[in-house]
């Protein structure tokens, strides 16, 4: 299926087909609208006292915002999941996501009584689906929602326009199937061939890249589905693979020059989320941090201090912070995800489900210690709420 781009009939016959069968419309999970801190925060053990109806997107976020510290510091998690069981657990601890990998039991997708419509039956609140789904060699359970040609195929053989209604085909059945985050499209600029990198970028001109890549959000936001633009500040000059051994990227100022270019009109063009990658930035706050633990990038970011950029106020995320060893070489999960949450970023994703519980108390102590700020935590909590109450298209 979909291994023949030139049929656009065939691909809306499909997306009829999804949205015929779909399990119910999918839970909107991306905010950017102002950051905002809470008007209180609610204590360690005590629920928020009610107020008003709410009026307005920031007010039904605080309204949702979890009632104690603990749930709050877990609301910032996002953890990878093998199967039902896992994610039940996830959830019961109060994670704000859960992440479908390759080796995520597809049933979990599928299985009536037992997939994701099933937790949020019995989870009874809002929570974040995510799946890495680029096409090409990054893409999950193709038998449910498809084959997609990689990025640097479409970008050769297709117009924005069709790419943005490709990916609103695959949105459509990720969705369907209770998906509501993708991190995808890649924003890399494949300038040096990085094996990592290769065909999942788009191109190797940045404004190829920033075209195709705000076409193919375009297409996933108008199904509902976030989209995770990655790998900032650029992978694709990067001295090696993040997955494998920690790597260097050229200074800050080259990457001004090319690998940020196209971070200015996706964001600008999209209500795509970000995603922060592993690479060590000369240049960039301490030489010695990875972008993902480095306060400076998640600045960098938030200022819009590169060409064509603006201030940012989106959902932030880690890459994986416990399968790849530029990050796990040096730290276990715990102090990865405290030292990224710190650093600033709103949702810290990892893979290992075992090391939860003990990251969730590592995190909670370390707010009630005053080594990572309260009203910080909540500033990422209220963004994260809020993308509960916001679709993508409409934040």
């Amino acid at each position: 299926m979909f291994k023949h781009w030139g049929g656009i009939l065939a691909a809306a016959v499909f997306l009829s087909m999804l949205t015929s069968c779909s399990q119910g419309a999918p839970a909107p999970e991306q905010g950017s609208t102002a950051r905002e801190a809470p008007e209180s925060a609610a204590s360690s053990s005590t629920a928020p006292t009610p107020g008003p109806a709410p009026s307005s997107a920031d007010d039904q976020a605080r309204a949702q915002l979890p009632a104690t510290q603990r749930e709050q510091v877990a609301s910032l998690m996002v953890v990878g999941v093998a199967d039902f069981d896992q994610a039940l657990d996830a959830l019961k601890q109060g994670v704000g996501g859960i992440f479908i990998g390759s080796w995520t039991d597809e049933s979990l997708l599928s299985d009536q009584g037992r997939n994701i419509a099933a937790l949020r039956e019995i989870v009874g609140r809002d929570f974040s689906v995510s799946i890495d789904f680029e096409g090409g060699r990054v893409q999950r359970a193709t038998d449910l929602f498809g084959d997609f040609p990689a990025p640097r195929v479409m970008a050769q053989t297709m117009t924005p326009e069709q790419v943005e209604e490709l990916a609103e085909t695959l949105g459509t059945a990720l969705a369907a199937r209770g998906v509501t985050v993708d991190f995808a499209p890649v924003l890399d600029v494949d300038a040096w061939g990085l094996p990592v990198v290769g065909d999942r970028s788009f191109s190797d001109d940045p404004g190829v890249v920033a075209t195709y890549a705000t076409a193919f959000a375009r297409g996933l936001e108008a199904a509902g589905v976030h989209a995770v633009f990655k790998h900032f500040p650029g992978h694709g000059r990067a001295s090696g693979d993040s997955h494998t051994q920690g790597v260097v990227t050229p200074p800050l100022g080259e990457l001004r020059e090319y690998d940020l270019i196209p971070y200015g009109p996706a964001l600008s063009g999209t209500r795509g989320a970000v995603m922060m990658g592993h690479m060590i930035v000369p240049g960039l706050g301490d030489p010695d941090l990875p972008a993902s633990i480095n306060p400076a990038a998640y600045e960098l970011l938030r200022s819009g201090d590169y060409p064509g950029g603006a201030a940012y106020e989106g959902i932030i995320y880690t890459d994986d912070l416990s399968g790849m060893s530029a990050i796990s070489s040096t730290m276990g999960a715990p102090d990865a995800v405290l030292g990224a949450l710190r650093a600033g970023a709103d949702q810290a994703l990892w893979i290992d489900h075992t090391a939860l519980t003990s990251t969730i108390d590592r995190v909670d102590s370390a707010v009630s210690s005053g080594d990572y700020p309260r009203q910080q935590m909540l500033d990422s909590a209220l963004r994260v709420q809020r993308q509960h109450v916001t679709g993508p298209a409409a934040q």
